[in-house]
């Protein structure tokens, strides 16, 4: 199967890895892969480093010129599925299908959990424009269902899959000899781009709290809210027990060396990437149940849940668990158990390559666009 994926982002995150390491596994089964996007974008880069065919289009902005390009390279670059991401190369993918003899089915993959507009123009971009819709969690899928009221056929959840056998608990003295971290602290983590939505700040402020002789806190990612956050920790008065590691090319071994992970989320969620990799290391993890989260983290189960945006509810769970060794090592191996039998790479592989052989069967059988249960 010829396979194009489109992104009109310029970040960052889980969503554009996603795309990466799905790609890698479809090439992987025997696929064509490309990824389109913006010349000025991240994930270009990114994706040619890792080895994979990637084309510089200008899909960055709603406009005729995305529209023509697409319509130009569909032309001349024949695929059997297109896989849109973003609100804009979602659109710039539907209208240049329609300028398109026998053009390829569109499905759309539906990463974050913000509200979808209810209007005649969204309704023709998920039900006409698009042959089916992925959403990266069930949560993310009842939404659209039950505000939007798409047709609950035309909609698959896959959640974004971590390969199991990399993510895996480590040695952590040895992480943080490798890292610099402290030896003996208990070391508190997050991973994500620094996004005003994944909490950072009310992390800060519970970590704020916490014994200063006994904890260290780890942020690793980079993003618009950086200047804020060292402004937060300096007012706060905490710099010298906390590390803002910046973007790591590898975050395992900052995964490997934490006691504790925190993803303090209040917005725009699926099911995170970072917490199921840290899930699966065997972390006891605090979270919250924005979007999707719920799918992973199960309350006083696989992880402890807190209501968003409340700094004083996340800093009592942190100490309950850095107060109580048992109920953490309770928690990550819970965690890695149910982590490991839903949220596998190979199962999201799985879940992706039936719905893009579904929706070109059914184009097959009926037209473009055809619909496809």
């Amino acid at each position: 199967m010829r396979i194009l994926h489109t992104e009109a982002s310029c970040g960052w995150g889980g969503q554009e890895l996603r795309i990466i390491e799905e790609s890698r596994g479809m090439i992987a089964r025997g696929h064509a892969v490309t990824i389109a996007a913006p010349a000025e974008s991240r994930i270009l880069p990114e994706a040619r480093g890792r080895g994979l065919d990637a084309v510089a289009l200008p899909i960055a902005r709603k406009n005729l010129a995305g529209i023509v390009a697409l319509y130009r390279w569909l032309k001349a670059n024949r695929v059997e599925v297109i896989n849109t991401h973003s609100s804009t190369d979602s659109w710039l993918a539907a209208l240049a299908c329609t300028m398109l003899n026998g053009a390829p089915p569109v499905v759309r993959t539906r990463h974050i959990s913000a509200p979808v507009p209810d209007n005649w123009a969204t309704r023709w971009l998920y039900l006409s424009g698009a042959s089916h819709i992925v959403t990266t969690g069930e949560n993310l899928r009842r939404q659209l269902i039950e505000s939007n009221r798409f047709p609950a056929e035309r909609i698959t959840s896959v959640p974004t899959g971590i390969d199991t056998r990399r993510f895996a608990p480590g040695d952590r003295a040895a992480a943080r000899r490798a890292l610099g971290l402290p030896p003996a602290a208990t070391l508190i983590g997050i991973v994500a781009t620094l996004r005003s939505w994944k909490g950072h700040r009310f992390l800060l402020d519970a970590f704020a709290a916490l014994p200063r002789e006994e904890c260290a806190l780890v942020i690793v990612g980079d993003g618009p809210q950086r200047e804020k956050l060292d402004a937060q920790v300096a007012r706060l008065g905490i710099g010298e027990r906390v590390r803002i590691a910046g973007n790591q090319a590898d975050v395992l071994p900052w995964l490997h060396a934490l006691d504790i992970f925190a993803l303090p989320s209040y917005a725009n969620e699926g099911v995170p990437q970072a917490l199921v990799q840290a899930m699966l290391c065997a972390l006891p993890c605090v979270t919250t149940g924005i979007g999707s989260i719920g799918e992973a983290a199960l309350g006083d189960r696989t992880a402890l849940v807190v209501p968003p945006q409340d700094a004083g509810a996340l800093g009592r769970a942190l100490q309950r668990l850095v107060g109580d060794a048992g109920l953490r090592e309770r928690l990550g191996s819970a965690a890695r158990a149910w982590c490991g039998e839903r949220f596998g790479l190979e199962v999201m592989l799985d879940r992706m390559e039936a719905v893009f052989a579904r929706v070109t069967a059914a184009c097959d059988a009926g037209g473009r666009h055809a619909r496809a249960a």
